[in-house]
């Protein structure tokens, strides 16, 4: 199975919807590298949400949040180095920019290696080289439906909560990108190679 780093507010590690996670990186300066603790929930959410579809995953946990969803481009790639030094095969970013300046920066590190899955309406999920992920309320959550050669759309729901309506649940693009990258991680062994190209022709395959 590969491995999958979730850049987001980190990962409480043992929570029941997650389990065990691999290893993890502060990356945002705010205390030890090592704690990688999630004060927030969004990651966790996340974390969940692909553990719920590839429950062999590897799960790498990089914290980009601390105290609320805004980071900086300097600690999102820092998060990203670590990720790459991990052999991370998938890289999980629900967050986005608009900055052109950010765009430069960030493409030089795709280039680098990895899987990358992003929010389709922002950097770097409009990149060259990085899946891109819309967000479909009409999609189950193992499907998709393909609306470019690596743009995909998919359901914005993470996983169910037994007595609560979808409605009241989370929702959103964070999780749009996370069941993309769930559904990625539980197809692996079907990948011809671990190259973006080939990801999105398997992330084809659950197209509706």
């Amino acid at each position: 199975m590969p491995k999958v780093a979730i850049l987001d507010s980190g990962i409480h590690a043992g929570h029941p919807h997650v389990g065990e996670v691999l290893s993890g990186f502060n990356a945002t300066g705010m205390g030890a590298d090592g704690d990688w603790l999630d004060r927030v929930g969004h990651g966790t959410a996340v974390a969940g949400a692909i553990r719920s579809l590839a429950p062999d995953a590897d799960l790498l946990a990089v914290k980009i949040f601390e105290g609320g969803l805004r980071t900086n481009i300097d600690i999102i790639l820092r998060g990203v180095e670590w990720a790459l030094d991990q052999g991370a095969d998938l890289i999980n970013l629900s967050l986005g920019t608009t900055n052109e300046a950010h765009a430069t920066r960030l493409s030089e590190w795709v280039a680098k290696g990895s899987i990358w899955l992003s929010a389709a309406t922002a950097y770097p999920g409009m990149l060259d080289g990085v899946i891109g992920i819309d967000l479909d309320p009409t999609l189950e959550r193992n499907q998709l439906r393909a609306t470019g050669p690596m743009r995909f759309a998919a359901s914005p729901y993470p996983r169910e909560i037994p007595g609560v309506s979808r409605e009241k649940n989370l929702q959103g693009i964070s999780f749009a990108v996370a069941n993309a990258t769930g559904l990625l991680a539980a197809s692996w062994a079907q990948i011809e190679s671990p190259q973006t190209e080939s990801a999105a022709k398997l992330l084809a395959t659950f197209s509706h």
